[in-house]
């Protein structure tokens, strides 16, 4: 029924044939990616600089957990393809909707904070 390179053909279930090793080794790698994020968050540097590491690691740990624990690396090229321009998609456009969070405080798209004025009334007395 499905063609993936680790599924036994003429079988009702999914008998999955990779070795444990291949994941114990995945799930080290990641374990050791933690450790690294553990590492430059006590680091001295940026906060943009800090971003952009933890990132870049949090970025490959979710490909490793994906591509192994999920076997999206059976799958077919074209639907890996897919997937990776779909969750493209989803989070550009997310962004979008990061701009309209004053729409809650203000109560319009767009609007201005409240200002209050400190100077004195000029009907004051």
């Amino acid at each position: 029924m499905f063609d993936a390179p680790d599924i036994e053909k003429h079988s009702s279930e999914a008998k999955y044939t990779d070795s444990v090793t291949k994941y114990v080794l995945i799930y080290i790698c990641i374990l050791l990616l933690a450790g690294l994020q553990f590492l430059i968050a006590r680091q001295h540097i940026s906060t943009a600089g800090m971003v952009r590491r933890m990132l870049l690691i949090a970025i490959a740990e979710a490909g490793l957990a994906i591509m192994f624990f999920m076997h999206l690396w059976a799958e077919k090229r074209g639907f890996l393809l897919f997937i990776v321009l779909i969750t493209g998609f989803v989070l550009l456009t997310m962004q979008n909707s990061w701009t309209d969070s004053f729409r809650i405080r203000y109560g319009v798209p767009g609007g201005h904070p409240v200002t209050t004025s400190t100077t004195p009334s000029s009907t004051a007395p």
